[in-house]
């Protein structure tokens, strides 16, 4: 936490500097307004509070300004006892509240830390609803698993740039929230983007958010990922999906620290630490120039290979029961269990879907099984064509015929219904589907869909 406390009066600065720092909080001072924003421009400040009358830029025109640029900072204002009305405009204003001279410093340090907390909650209620939030228990106590977790625990003490390379659904972004929740950021927002689920035309302004009149259909500001990630981690999924152009904006910002909105005109501070994952050959990447070996190295500081499951088995029963528990929890059933034989059938299978197959397989062996124990028998693995016309009562679309489909007619079948239901939107249907959206493109290709 860091607050700018700006008053033109250098003793009432000590005095508040002094306070603050009893309480663990960092903070710089600036004698008016015009200075508090060239500080503003230079470092990540948490809050500012500020004196309501100073030479030069006075606290409403530094509030103003403030709030003009977007910055994501709380502002709380002090004034004299006959300054009321001025302080009332300043909340009309934004200002997120105001103090009376003179005042008490517990009320300072408690609406400074009310301030931060309430603008902390609005981004992560933010965040939430505009990225994936999966769990983060990274589960498996295999040989690779545990090497995964101690590197874990030593990347997580720092701050430093980590890619978590591995084939899709291993698991990486598991890894990536296991750092933030080790780290000293914990308490503060992760945030998670899908590059690949994202359309080029609108990953920038996503990233970068944008200001009113950016472009058309910009109706007002909008915050980018980069600043409701604060103090935090974001999580850049997919990075080999980055078009090359962003990939150099990119660059500038883990250069910089910095980020300017679409349509801004100020560059603003960012504090957050950078995670990003691949499923891509890196390697291959730089070779055809898909990647900007520039930003390779700025972004691979720490490396963190996660294994294939095919690769650490022995993570399979116990895999499987969480997975088990997360499915009852979400499908509203009884806990169930899964038997030893059937243990042996998953171990026995090769997964080339991974983590994210095996939870397939689970979801749909408690759909079919008797009761609540899954048996070797429930397990549809490899190219499953569903249950037989006999398993189904009531005619349905296994007994009219399609439990005799292909893989791939049950994959176009899936496809064409997650596009019916987003009304064709590309995005929205690979990630109900748990694909990119690079893959749902190419399988729209390929099924003739377009």
């Amino acid at each position: 936490m860091r607050v700018l406390i700006v008053d033109d009066e250098e003793d009432i600065r000590e005095s508040i500097q002094k306070l603050l720092s009893l309480e663990g909080i960092a903070s710089a001072s600036a004698p008016d307004g015009r200075v508090a924003l060239e500080a503003l421009r230079a470092e990540v400040y948490d809050a500012v509070v500020t004196d309501l009358k100073m030479p030069n830029v006075d606290g409403q025109e530094l509030l103003e300004k403030v709030l003009s640029a977007g910055l994501r900072c709380p502002v709380i204002m002090i004034s004299a006892l006959g300054d009321i009305n001025d302080a009332v405009k300043a909340l009309k204003t934004g200002a997120a509240d105001y103090l009376i001279k003179p005042f008490d410093p517990d009320e300072l340090i408690y609406k400074i830390r009310a301030a931060i907390s309430n603008l902390r909650r609005s981004d992560e209620i933010e965040a939430v609803e505009r990225t994936r939030i999966p769990g983060v228990r990274l589960v498996g106590e295999s040989d690779a698993a545990r090497n995964i977790k101690r590197v874990i625990e030593k990347v997580a003490k720092s701050d430093t740039t980590v890619l978590i390379t591995g084939e899709s659904g291993v698991g990486k972004e598991v890894v990536a929230r296991q750092i933030h929740a080790l780290s000293s950021r914990a308490t503060e927002p992760f945030v998670a983007v899908n590059i690949g689920a994202v359309h080029e035309s609108l990953m920038e302004s996503e990233l970068f958010g944008h200001e009113k009149g950016a472009f058309t259909g910009a109706d007002e500001r909008r915050i980018g990922l980069f600043e409701l990630a604060g103090s935090g981690s974001l999580f850049l999924d997919e990075i080999g999906e980055m078009p090359l152009g962003l990939q150099v904006k990119l660059l500038r910002v883990l250069q910089e620290r910095k980020i300017r909105r679409l349509g801004g005109s100020m560059d603003i501070p960012i504090a957050a630490r950078f995670l990003s994952a691949t499923n891509q050959n890196v390697e291959a990447m730089l070779k055809t120039g898909r990647m900007r070996e520039d930003l390779y190295y700025r972004l691979n500081v720490v490396r963190i290979f996660v294994p294939p499951l095919r690769e650490r088995k022995d993570d399979i029963p116990l895999l499987s029961q969480f997975l088990l528990e997360k499915l009852c929890t979400r499908m509203a059933r009884p806990d169930a269990r899964i038997t030893p034989e059937a243990i042996r059938k998953l171990m026995e299978y090769s997964f080339p879907g991974n983590i994210r197959e095996l939870e397939n397989v689970l979801e749909r062996a408690l759909i079919y099984a008797d009761g609540d124990v899954i048996a070797p028998r429930d397990l549809y693995l490899g190219d499953w064509q569903g249950p037989r016309a006999e398993m189904t009562t009531g005619g349905g679309d296994y007994a009219s015929g399609r439990g005799s489909e292909s893989l791939e007619d049950i994959e176009r079948r899936a496809i064409e219904k997650a596009l019916e239901k987003w009304a064709g939107n590309r995005s929205k249907a690979a990630a109900e589907l748990g694909i990119s959206r690079g893959t749902i493109i190419k399988k729209i290709k390929m099924f003739g869909l377009e």
